[in-house]
């Protein structure tokens, strides 16, 4: 049975799920048109095992759906108002300094 996720919990899914740079290019691929695995492989040059990881985590989070398509299976933003969504952040201005206050943000990818 799905349920709606609280708005905190929305935030953060969204935030998990665009935390690593392969899930935003699927949700940015899916943003344009609902796709296959094999081309969504083929079309980030990745593995399949790769993306099905990918692909499970971004199902978890409730970001995308699959459709049965006769004996394939099709992927797509799970609502039309995501790929607005990813269109707002893509274009938002953000502040970055260029004197890092953490010191481990080289070796963490953070910051």
């Amino acid at each position: 049975m799905l349920t709606v996720a609280p708005e905190i919990e929305v935030l953060a899914r969204f935030g998990r799920a665009l935390a690593d740079p392969i899930r935003c290019q699927l949700l940015l691929t899916l943003r344009e048109a609902p796709a296959y695995p094999s081309d969504l492989a083929d079309a980030l040059g990745i593995s399949r095992t790769r993306l099905s990881n990918h692909l499970a985590c971004l199902r978890d989070c409730g970001l995308v759906v699959t459709v049965p398509d006769g004996r394939r299976t099709r992927y797509e933003l799970a609502d039309d108002r995501l790929g607005h969504a990813l269109d707002d952040l893509r274009t938002a201005v953000i502040a970055v300094e260029t004197d890092r206050t953490c010191v481990e943000a080289d070796e963490k990818g953070c910051c």
